[in-house]
């Protein structure tokens, strides 16, 4: 049998929705389960609980051949005994120890050069040879990040739990550091599991994913498999797929199906479980927005429509075309200038049939 995670608990909380958590995955040395929601939605509460720091009311954890926790049982492994290694969000260094003493903290249990030996080979893995004697407040973002890593894998813990391990660094810290956190997470091939509300970081950083909302689990499956292939409309809106309309499936013709979403028709490749009575799913990215006179592109649905909104966001902005129904695109802020978006001004919106993506609403 493989080895797996099994993750199967209730945990309650005073004027809130409950935790109802069901994760099971095979795990390897080095998979990383990726808990993806919004705030609130109960992510750091099942990270918690499988670190032992939080204690459900009912149910089980197991990581591969040991149980720690079984309430039908009376089982309770201590978080101590779990052999767990646990970076918080904020990091928690401690602001007196140095860098060698915050890593060594936890290495009580070898002889000083054994203790040695292994702080020696932190530093040179996480590329803080050089600051053994700094203390948190002396080093960047970064380094407190990769400090506190280094703490958390010190004892070689049999798995490690981040709780959204970039979230406290800033914007150009934290696209260079993801493909570094991933990298080192392979180096160490530990199985880990990480906390994130941030898609670029769940399909950078993780093999398996779990998608959760207002406590409930509603879809596990590789990152690319969610975000391209959503359960359901929940899934959709949680994951950040812009657009999901309601439609359904008038005709099919060469692999392709015809969708008629509010009097409008649309092109999508043919799903073996779509239809008739389908959720349209659309990635604003995925939306190419032409001005009404331009020379169509070979995608295979042109939309005329009209701009009913331009939110500025950056150097992008968010545009809501009505198509018939309201259909989001991202675009660059050049483009909002060049093309002249302004509300009532009329576009086209191109769309690739592989880019509409049908999720059936059979019993809704």
């Amino acid at each position: 049998m493989a080895a797996e995670i099994d993750i199967n608990i209730i945990k309650t909380f005073p004027g809130r929705a409950p935790i109802r958590a069901r994760i099971r995955y095979p795990v390897e040395a080095s998979t990383v389960l990726i808990l993806f929601g919004p705030s609130g939605s109960g992510k750091t509460t099942i990270l918690r609980s499988v670190a032992g720091l939080e204690w459900p009311e009912e149910g089980t954890i197991q990581f591969v051949s040991r149980t720690w926790l079984d309430t039908a049982a009376g089982v309770r492994v201590v978080p101590q005994e779990r052999h767990i290694g646990y970076m918080p969000q904020d990091y928690a260094l401690f602001p007196t120890y140095t860098v060698a003493g915050n890593i060594s903290y936890g290495l009580g249990h070898l002889n000083s050069p054994d203790r040695k030996k292994r702080v020696d080979e932190l530093m040179d893995l996480f590329q803080l040879r050089g600051l053994e004697t700094a203390k948190p407040r002396e080093l960047s973002g970064g380094q407190q990040q990769r400090v506190a890593l280094a703490r958390a894998v010190a004892p070689r813990p049999l798995l490690l739990l981040l709780d959204e391990p970039l979230s406290a660094l800033d914007a150009p810290t934290r696209v260079h550091l993801r493909d570094e956190l991933r990298s080192l997470l392979k180096q160490l091939a530990l199985p880990s599991i990480i906390v994130t509300h941030d898609w670029t970081e769940a399909l950078t950083l993780g093999d398996v994913m779990a998608v959760i909302s207002a406590g409930d689990v509603l879809q596990v499956g590789t990152p690319i498999e969610v975000f391209s292939r959503p359960r359901n409309a929940e899934v959709a809106h949680v994951v950040g797929v812009e657009t999901v309309v309601k439609g359904r499936v008038v005709g099919s013709a060469a692999g392709m199906l015809r969708v008629s979403v509010n009097g409008t028709t649309l092109t999508a490749v043919e799903a073996e479980s779509a239809g008739p009575d389908v959720f349209v799913c659309i990635r604003a990215e995925d939306v190419v927005l032409e001005p009404d006179q331009a020379t169509m592109s070979s995608a295979r649905n042109h939309l005329p429509g009209i701009v009913h909104t331009v939110t500025l966001l950056g150097a992008l902005a968010r545009v809501t075309i009505d198509c018939g129904f309201p259909l989001v695109a991202m675009v660059t802020r050049s483009a909002v200038e060049e093309f002249g978006l302004v509300s009532g001004v009329p576009v086209v919106a191109a769309i690739k049939a592989g880019a509409v993506h049908l999720v059936s609403r059979q019993g809704e």
